[in-house]
């Protein structure tokens, strides 16, 4: 028997077909230490070998798949590698040909971000010295986080409750999934470009490892990091930590307790304006009689005089002093008394009857108890409305509930803004809405 003649083309070739054809080879899993690892920048391929204590494997991840990994393969890293045993024609050689690849005994993500920590915190982006400290009272908030979801109704209840003064600037964002990460980043960077709010929160609810990965994205963490507007990250649970956080100017536990850190409670500022305003009169008023016992004081040493002469040119010069002191607490009292006045009528616009004057009204029923809500009103039932002037009886005859509508308002600078029922103002990229009840004209 002859035999076969081939040329070493078709013999790699005819191998090449026979690893293929066995299913074993084209589904393996191959634990093994990383050595001779390259990255080819400029095509995406990685290029290395498996070994263990006995023998090496050499292996290649092309760069439709090594885009997806999550961590960064070093020398000297275990891991676990799945994909198909070929043999390379032009050389004669069996490689690993692999498609996906973890880390063995440490999750992709987790490593992941421990790198990027790392990279960044020999970089200086987590140092203290680069924090800036929030403004005790911003007129103007930006909110980067999801339209839709619960995060931004809560802080949107507590601002309203505890500063309502302050103005709401919405930047809608995604913040899950691939595209994510790019449109957080690139809201952070837009608030910046124009300025638009003293303070910026950037956040989401809670979720897992997954859910909040694109707060870990370096793009995010850099844009944050960089931001000439201080930042507020309220990335999930108290017990949930993103890259996010430590770039941030401040880290808050959830995105309630952001709301209750970037704004004072308006309740204990109108606390102390009156005690500021008591110890205002009180100092004045020790100012005028400390004055008083002076004069009273010159003249009685004066009057111990036998000279004429000399008591009556002291007693006019007294007399002006008097005059003096007497106007010049008059006129810091009268100053006094201004910025008093101003500060209320800062503080009448969180007065009902200031609302009520504005053409709302308050529903109660017949004891004077107030109605939160439409459900609340019994069918059939008697309901006061209390106008700003008086008191209108009538009984319900039907009830629609709804959920709160939505009312267009032009745009500024190219964020719209809105307010809610609280009073505060809630803004969009593209429109502006106030949120509002019915019959609610602002």
């Amino acid at each position: 028997m002859n035999a076969l003649q081939v040329t070493v083309s078709q013999l790699n070739t005819y191998i090449q077909a026979r690893f293929q054809e066995d299913s074993r080879l084209s589904d393996v899993f191959v634990i093994g230490e990383i050595s001779n690892f390259t990255d080819h920048y400029r095509s995406g391929h990685l290029y290395l070998s498996l070994k263990d204590d006995r023998s090496v494997i050499r292996a290649v991840m092309f760069s439709t798949y090594a885009k997806r990994l999550r961590f960064q393969p070093q020398d000297g890293m275990k891991v676990i590698a799945h994909g198909s045993v070929t043999v390379y024609p032009p050389n004669g050689q069996y490689q690993l040909v692999i498609n996906d690849m973890q880390p063995d005994g440490l999750g992709a993500l987790n490593l992941a971000y421990e790198q990027l920590k790392e990279k960044l915190s020999r970089e200086g982006l987590f140092s203290q010295e680069r924090k800036k400290r929030l403004p005790p009272f911003p007129e103007r908030i930006g909110i980067v986080t999801s339209p839709t979801g619960a995060a931004l109704q809560d802080m949107l209840s507590i601002l309203g409750r505890r500063f309502p003064l302050a103005e709401i600037f919405l930047f809608p964002v995604l913040v899950q999934g691939e595209m994510a990460s790019g449109q957080i980043a690139e809201a952070v960077e837009r608030a910046n470009r124009q300025k638009a709010v003293d303070v910026l929160v950037v956040g989401r609810g809670g979720g897992s490892l997954e859910d909040l990965w694109a707060f870990n994205e370096e793009r995010v963490v850099r844009a944050v990091a960089a931001s000439h507007i201080p930042v507020v990250s309220a990335v999930g649970h108290e017990t949930d930590f993103t890259l996010c956080d430590f770039a941030a100017d401040l880290r808050a536990p959830t995105p309630s307790a952001a709301a209750e850190l970037m704004v004072p409670d308006g309740k204990d500022l109108l606390l102390e304006l009156q005690s500021v305003k008591k110890h205002m009169e009180d100092l004045m008023e020790r100012r005028i009689q400390n004055h008083r016992q002076q004069v009273d004081s010159a003249v009685q040493r004066a009057s111990l005089f036998k000279f004429t002469d000399f008591f009556e040119k002291y007693k006019k010069e007294l007399s002006q002093w008097q005059h003096r002191l007497t106007l010049s607490a008059e006129n810091a009292l009268l100053r006094a008394k201004s910025e008093l006045a101003k500060e209320g009528e800062k503080l009448n616009t969180l007065s009902p009857l200031a609302v009520l004057s504005r053409g709302f009204i308050l529903a109660e029923n017949e004891e004077g108890a107030l109605y939160k809500k439409a459900k609340d009103v019994p069918s059939g039932g008697r309901i006061q409305l209390r106008f700003s002037d008086g008191v209108v009886v009538c009984r319900e005859e039907s009830t629609s509930l709804g959920p709160v509508s939505f009312e267009k308002k032009t745009k500024r600078n190219g964020i719209s803004k809105s307010s809610k029922e609280r009073g505060v103002k809630c803004c969009t990229l593209e429109e502006e809405s106030v949120y509002k009840t019915e019959k609610e004209e602002e």
